[in-house]
């Protein structure tokens, strides 16, 4: 069942400079998933850093920002916890009741953590993810600015999630599931902790048709969340093969790359053949274990 009201995100270029000279032609497809893990954590504990006020080495070359839809209606909102990295409104979706114990998957600065809080109240718990330490301390650090005793944040990969079978009534993910290499792992580690009856809802990004090489090899793209990504219908799969059931595409956005993006990569022809045969998508899933 898909949302009928579709929106379009353009993605626009951002400053060009690069923590190394080499951190815009690092080939993704010939590094190992220990490689990509490390290359996702130095970015983003980068952009953690930054909105902590520690600066950092550079700005990346893609706005990974323009993906994300807008928090600021619902219930629970911490600007200082949005950090724009997602790619829908999983919350929104997840049907999270009072007194439910949410696991938010990549959790970040906490923001989906404090927006599912509101929606279990104090009787609920809230468990964020993640595997970078420096989101981990920012999501901390605006913890106890707000004073909540009921959410908390354990280091982890989601391939291998620190957390005992049975734990959660709901899992959300936004923008992260594209970003793990052994996605298949990571499917089947988010059915190991729901409780029988639970369900997640995921935003995550996907394609349709084949993504060119050059785009592929780019290691802001993997970070963005466009070179990780696979195809929808394999996404559906992999979802599938791990015993959820009711899938439901509860929302789709088309994602649009501009022209001086493509352009760093691909020729005029490429980029005219591009626009025509090939679709990068924001899609948030239900399903249920």
């Amino acid at each position: 069942m898909e949302n009928k009201q579709e929106t379009t995100a353009s993605l626009p270029l951002a400053d060009t400079n690069c923590c190394a000279s080499d951190c815009c032609t690092d080939d993704n497809t010939n590094k190992s998933a220990t490689e990509l893990k490390e290359l996702v954590q130095e970015k983003y504990g980068a952009i953690a850093r930054r909105a902590a006020g520690g600066g950092c080495c550079g700005d990346q070359s893609m706005d990974y920002s323009i993906m994300a839809d807008e928090y600021d209606t619902l219930g629970g909102y911490a600007p200082d916890a949005d950090l724009k990295l997602g790619c829908g409104l999983p919350t929104e979706f997840a049907k999270i009741k009072a007194g439910d114990v949410v696991v938010d998957l990549g959790s970040g600065a906490g923001n989906d953590c404090f927006v599912a809080r509101s929606e279990t109240g104090d009787s609920g718990q809230v468990i964020g993810v993640d595997f970078t330490d420096d989101m981990l301390m920012k999501a901390r650090k605006n913890t106890l600015t707000l004073g909540y005793n009921n959410v908390s944040f354990v280091k982890g990969d989601i391939e291998d999630i620190p957390l005992p079978a049975e734990t959660a009534d709901v899992v959300v993910s936004n923008c992260v599931f594209n970003l793990v290499p052994n996605k298949a792992k990571a499917f089947a580690e988010t059915h190991r902790i729901l409780k029988t009856g639970g369900h997640f809802s995921i935003s995550d990004i996907v394609l349709e048709g084949n993504l060119p090489p050059a785009l592929q090899k780019d290691a802001e793209m993997y970070a963005g969340c466009v070179a990780g990504a696979i195809q929808h219908e394999e996404y559906l799969g992999l979802l599938r093969q791990q015993g959820f059931q009711n899938l439901q595409v509860q929302k789709r956005k088309p994602i649009v790359l501009p022209e001086e993006v493509l352009a760093q990569h691909l020729s005029a022809s490429e980029i005219a053949a591009f626009s025509k045969e090939f679709g990068i998508y924001s899609i948030t899933v239900y399903g249920e274990k």
